[in-house]
């Protein structure tokens, strides 16, 4: 694993939290993106090399709706930058972890992401990333 790339909060409404974040870390956001396939919208914040990414859910089965409603507002998942999430995933499966995605998906962020199940990682979840290429 290379470097934190980010780390998510779980949040209910952006409307509050943004401000709060603006504030918090003395920077404006300087994205937000909806990842329809995970029922969540994102907005992003920039410090030094790791962002902090918030999460609200678009609905309310929505795994961060969910998530909220178990253990409230606060930090969902750290995630690492990796150069080959294949590569990575092969390697920590292979090492006894639990992956939550068979093959990596599209996530925020222009990154493919995959998850490890928290059970194994001492109740931390998990995220690898990695940038999405295009071959030109």
């Amino acid at each position: 694993m290379v470097k934190v790339e980010h780390i998510g909060i779980a949040v209910k409404d952006f409307s509050k939290s943004i401000p709060l974040f603006e504030s918090l870390l003395n920077t404006k956001c300087y994205k937000m993106e909806q990842v329809e396939s995970e029922n969540v919208n994102t907005a992003f914040f920039s410090q030094g090399d790791t962002k902090i990414e918030l999460l609200q859910s678009t609905t309310e089965e929505g795994v961060i709706a969910t998530f909220i409603e178990k253990k409230g507002e606060g930090m969902h998942h750290i995630a690492f930058e990796v150069e080959n999430i294949i590569d990575e995933m092969n390697r920590l499966q292979s090492e006894g972890f639990v992956l939550l995605n068979e093959k990596p998906k599209q996530g925020a962020d222009n990154k493919l992401v995959c998850f490890l199940h928290p059970k194994n990682t001492n109740g931390v979840l998990i995220e690898l990333c990695q940038e999405i290429r295009t071959i030109e």
